[in-house]
């Protein structure tokens, strides 16, 4: 990092890729990228208080992270009353033949976005569905809904 702009101290660097990836585990059901975000925030603490090297600093970041993610997903899943990704895919029930709507436009072999119950999930169909259609739910592939036009 020795090639960065006085300004941009690795510090500041860290905290930055800390905080997009907590803002990705926004939109990314999981609850394991936030924990990679917490590991880049020590790091960034760590670098206000002493230099490391940056081979110092990407061990500390996967070592941090890893831990957290073992020791504390299951225990925010259980206090927050989150399912894993495994569950949900278990209870496809639940999001079949419900309706929602499509907010990026979907094409055979390319997924668009549909908007269901105010998440915006990627989804997938045999025919092209544009952008504001309202359509049916008929499937569930891990992260993915399975859509047909209403």
């Amino acid at each position: 990092m020795e090639n960065l702009p006085d300004w941009l101290k690795p510090e500041l660097v860290w905290f930055i890729i800390g905080l997009i990836l907590l803002l990705v585990e926004f939109g990314a059901p999981g609850l394991i990228i936030g924990f990679f975000g917490i590991g880049a925030w020590v790091v960034s603490g760590m670098l206000l208080f002493t230099d490391i090297s940056l081979s110092t600093q990407l061990i500390t970041f996967i070592i941090v992270s890893v831990l957290l993610t073992i020791f504390l997903r299951k225990w925010i899943q259980k206090v927050f009353k989150l399912e894993s990704i495994q569950n949900q895919t278990d209870e496809k029930s639940e999001f079949v033949g419900q309706k929602a709507l499509v907010t990026k436009t979907i094409k055979p072999n390319e997924p668009g976005k549909v908007e269901f119950r105010g998440t915006h999930w990627e989804a997938e169909a045999d025919v092209e569905i544009t952008e504001g259609s309202r359509v049916e739910i008929t499937d569930r592939k891990s992260i993915t809904f399975v859509v047909k036009p209403v």
